[in-house]
């Protein structure tokens, strides 16, 4: 698929990864929706890149379907979906006065990076799939965004270890799922990446992160990620794939 002319939604776009994404599909042609719960930001990008600014809360099924049902009225059926909205957090299991780790604190972080993909994800497949197939029977793409912690999660990450590990175990089931349909599913998981959150960290400890990288020896900038996922959407062999992102980095147990 081409993304000249396709109508694009990106979950979180407006900020990091998903802003960065906003700007390379944009590049492309794609008309873009920018679905973000920040509407300030997402407006200000949507006037850089000519874009539209939706408010969505992907763990809001109303929320998200009005999304959806104003970028359709807007651009038309949408053919590509990136999620790129979740959230962090780290926190040990038993705390060092021995209280063990608040249940909500896990059950917050799994619902809004996995349950809230997911939620995005099955209603714009709806309409992927109700959509006229293109020339080569694709009628669209999704990608979701893991990490490297579904694989080697840290001490303190099992929240979000677990929920990015399950958007890397979700990724071939959808995507057998909806190849009957020609739409295809790909996740990308990456490392350590320069976004807001490693922004905000104290230029030594930026550094230190860096050395950890095999190579390049440097913190992932977001316009890789952006340019990965817009390779994806243009390559029709890439499907229920699970792609690492992060120049051959393992993280350590801490």
């Amino acid at each position: 698929m081409q993304l000249a002319g396709q109508a694009a939604l990106v979950t979180g776009g407006a900020s990091g990864l998903g802003a960065q994404t906003v700007r390379e599909l944009a590049a492309q042609g794609a008309k873009v929706a920018i679905l973000d719960v920040n509407v300030e930001a997402a407006q200000a990008l949507a006037q850089e890149v000519g874009g539209l600014a939706l408010h969505c809360d992907i763990c809001d099924s109303a929320s998200v379907e009005a999304a959806l049902r104003a970028a359709a009225e807007a651009h038309g059926s949408a053919r590509v979906l990136v999620n790129c909205a979740g959230i962090g957090g780290a926190r040990r299991l038993v705390g060092r006065d021995g209280s063990p780790m608040p249940l909500e604190d896990f059950s917050r972080i799994v619902n809004v990076n996995l349950i809230g993909t997911f939620n995005v994800v099955r209603l714009a497949a709806a309409a992927m799939v109700a959509a006229e197939p293109l020339e080569d029977g694709e009628r669209g793409v999704i990608i979701m965004t893991s990490s490297v912690a579904a694989y080697d999660g840290q001490v303190g990450q099992e929240a979000y270890a677990a929920s990015k590990g399950g958007l890397t175990s979700l990724t071939l089931p959808l995507a057998r799922d909806l190849a009957q349909f020609g739409v295809r599913v790909v996740t990308i998981a990456p490392g350590l990446f320069l976004t807001p959150l490693l922004y905000k960290l104290p230029e030594e400890v930026q550094q230190s992160l860096a050395a950890s990288i095999p190579f390049p020896k440097r913190l992932g900038k977001a316009d890789e990620y952006a340019r990965l996922a817009a390779h994806v959407v243009t390559n029709l062999s890439l499907n229920g794939e699970v792609i690492r992102l992060d120049g051959a980095l393992r993280l350590p147990p801490r």
